[in-house]
C-alpha cells in the first residue's frame, strides 16, 4: 500500500506541475524517479520490493512500450524511412558498445571482458525516454523517425550480446547464455511478433464473429498481453517480439491500431512512471556510493562521447537529415529501462563483479534521466518547423 499512496501522490505532483514542466527542465520523469529516491528510505521498504519486482515491473513497462511505438511505425512507411535508423543500428550501436567498453575500462579499471558486459547494457537507447522528443509534432518528422525506429530496435539487439557476456564471466540467468539458445530467442521473438497480429485480425474476420467500434480498442491490447505470456513461456525475445509486433498490427489492422493508441500511451505513460518509482526506490545511498568518483565521471563520458561520437559517424553521408538533426540524434541518446533490466540481470546472475556493474548502470541512467530531460525542450526549440506530416511517435 506504501508503493501505491506513494505513486499517488507522485502522479497528483506530476498533474499540478505539468504547465511548468512543458516550460522548464523539471520533467515527468524526474518527478517519479525523485519522488522513489525520497520514499525509498523513508515509506518503501527497497529490499522488501526487491529486485526481482523492479525488474519485472520495468521488463513490462518496456515491453508496452515497444508495442505502442512499433504501431507508429508500419511497413509502408517502414519503407520510406529505412537508411538512417539501419546507418544507426548496424554501425552507430556497435560502435557505442565499444567506445563504451573502452571506457569503462580505461576509467573504471574493470577487465575487458566486464568492460563489455556494460557496454552491451548501456549501448542501446531508451525508446520511452526518447518519446519526450520523438512525440513533439515541432521536431522534423524524419528525426522522430529515426529515433523511434533505432530505439524500439536496439533493446532486443542488445539483449543476447548481454546474455552471452554474462555466461562467459560465469554467471547464470533465467534465461539460456549460450550462442545458439539466445539466437534462436530472437528468431522466436520475430515469429511470434508476427504472428500474434496476423491471428488476431484473422479472427475477427471470421463470418461468426464481429467487434464493436467500442470494443476495437481493446483488442491490440489482448494481442499484446497473450504476446507477452507467449514469449515468457517459450523463451522467446519480448522486446524483439513488442516491436515487430507493433509494427505487423498496424500493417494488417490499422483501424485497430488507431484505435488503441490513445489506451496504449495511457497505459505506458502509467507503467513507465510506476517503473521509475520502483528504480528510484531501489537505488539507496549505499549503491550510490558505490558508483564512485570514477563511476560518475564514467557516467558522464558515456552521455557525452559514448553515444554522440558514433552516431556522428554513423550518419556521416546521410542526405535526408540536416546537420542540427544529426547533432541532435547524436546527443539524444538516453539510458533507461532496458539498461535498467539487463542490470538487475547482471545483479542476480552471480558474477563477482555484479554489484559494481549495475552501480555503474544505474549512476548512468540517473545521468541520463536528469541531462536528457532537461535538453528536450532546448533541443526542441533548436528544431522547430511546423508538422507538414503524421509524425512516428512513442508513448509521452
Amino acid at each position: 500500500m506504501a508503493f501505491v499512496t506513494t505513486f499517488g501522490f507522485a502522479l497528483l505532483a506530476a498533474v499540478l506541475l505539468s504547465n511548468l514542466s512543458a516550460r522548464s527542465p523539471l520533467s515527468t520523469s524526474g518527478i517519479f524517479l525523485f519522488a522513489g529516491l525520497l520514499a525509498g528510505p523513508l515509506v518503501l521498504d527497497a529490499e522488501r520490493l526487491g529486485n526481482d519486482t523492479v525488474r519485472e515491473v520495468a521488463s513490462v513497462t518496456l515491453f508496452a512500450v515497444l508495442f505502442a511505438d512499433g504501431q507508429r511505425a508500419p511497413l509502408s512507411r517502414l519503407r520510406h524511412e529505412w537508411a538512417d535508423p539501419t546507418r544507426a543500428l548496424l554501425i552507430g550501436m556497435p560502435l557505442t558498445f565499444g567506445v563504451v567498453a573502452v571506457l569503462a575500462h580505461l576509467v573504471v579499471g574493470l577487465d575487458w571482458t566486464t568492460s563489455m558486459l556494460i557496454g552491451a547494457i548501456l549501448a542501446p537507447t531508451d525508446p520511452v525516454f526518447a518519446a519526450a522528443l520523438v512525440g513533439r509534432d515541432d521536431v522534423p518528422a524524419r528525426l522522430r523517425s529515426l529515433l523511434n525506429i533505432e530505439s524500439g530496435l536496439n533493446d532486443g539487439l542488445a539483449l543476447p550480446v548481454v546474455l552471452i557476456l554474462i555466461g562467459t564471466l560465469g554467471g547464470r540467468v533465467d534465461e539460456s547464455t549460450s550462442l545458439g539458445a539466445v539466437l534462436i530467442e530472437v528468431v522466436l521473438g520475430l515469429v511470434l511478433g508476427v504472428a500474434a497480429p496476423i491471428v488476431g485480425a484473422l479472427l475477427v474476420r471470421l463470418p461468426v464473429l464481429g467487434v464493436t467500434t467500442r470494443a476495437q480498442a481493446a483488442g491490440p491490447l489482448a494481442v499484446a498481453i497473450l504476446l507477452f505470456v507467449l514469449t515468457d513461456t517459450v523463451g522467446a525475445n519480448p522486446y524483439i517480439a513488442a516491436f515487430t509486433a507493433g509494427i505487423t498490427l498496424a500493417s494488417v489492422s490499422p483501424r485497430a491500431s488507431e484505435s488503441f493508441a490513445p489506451v496504449g500511451e495511457l497505459t505506458s505513460e502509467l507503467a513507465k512512471n510506476a517503473a521509475l518509482l520502483a528504480f528510484g526506490a531501489l537505488v539507496t545511498p549505499a549503491l550510490l556510493g558505490d558508483v564512485g568518483i570514477s563511476g560518475w565521471i564514467f557516467a558522464v563520458l558515456v552521455l557525452v562521447i559514448g553515444r554522440p561520437i558514433p552516431v556522428l559517424i554513423s550518419l556521416v553521408g546521410s542526405h535526408r537529415l540536416a546537420r542540427n538533426e544529426r547533432l541532435s540524434a547524436a546527443w539524444f541518446g538516453p539510458k533507461g529501462f532496458a539498461s535498467v533490466v539487463y542490470g538487475l540481470l547482471v545483479l542476480t546472475s552471480g558474477i563477482d563483479s555484479a554489484e559494481k556493474v549495475f552501480a555503474l548502470v544505474a549512476g548512468t541512467v540517473i545521468v541520463s534521466i536528469a541531462l536528457h530531460s532537461a535538453t528536450d525542450t532546448p533541443v526542441a526549440a533548436m528544431l522547430h518547423e511546423e508538422p507538414t506530416e503524421e509524425p512516428i511517435t512513442g508513448a509521452r
